[in-house]
């Protein structure tokens, strides 16, 4: 799909302004409201738009302690890394799963927990027993430097 500025300045708002109304939009545009509400119908159909969410404190919730987590696999083969991918999408802890290369690891995963009992529970009672599993390394994040989940649209292609 080819994006002008308007598409672009469209995707950049609703990144940070999920909720905002399309007369607020297409004012911040410089759109009618018209033309602007079927541009946002065309992102979404489109699949450049896949969702909107509420982002939530995990700190409030009692999630204070995230880590990032790497493990390592016995066998490179397709239905062992269906298998541990289909067993961590389950686990609530997980807010991300990454299959990755340049690393001694296979997968990098981020979790949210309330401690470390709450870790070491997750970790020896469902990460270390995934069949495969070999070996587990952690990290624990002490501080979010850069937290954004917008992404760049102008310097898309």
């Amino acid at each position: 799909m080819q994006l002008d500025r308007y598409d672009q300045q469209i995707l950049e708002v609703l990144q940070v302004e999920g909720r905002i109304n399309n007369q607020d939009l297409a004012d911040r545009i410089g759109l009618s409201p018209s033309p602007c509400l079927r541009r946002v119908r065309a992102l979404e159909e489109s699949g450049l738009i896949v969702g909107y969410r509420a982002l939530v404190d995990a700190k409030k919730l009692g999630l204070s302690l995230m880590a990032l987590v790497h493990i390592s696999m016995d066998r490179h083969t397709p239905e062992r890394f269906a298998n541990f991918e289909a067993s961590v999408s389950v686990l609530p802890e997980v807010l991300e799963c990454l299959l990755i290369t340049g690393q001694d690891a296979d997968y990098q995963i981020k979790v949210a927990v309330r401690d470390m009992d709450h870790y070491q529970a997750l970790l020896l009672n469902k990460l270390t027993r995934i069949e495969g599993v070999t070996g587990v390394h952690s990290s624990f994040v002490l501080r979010r430097v850069v937290d954004r989940t917008a992404l760049s649209v102008a310097s898309a292609p």
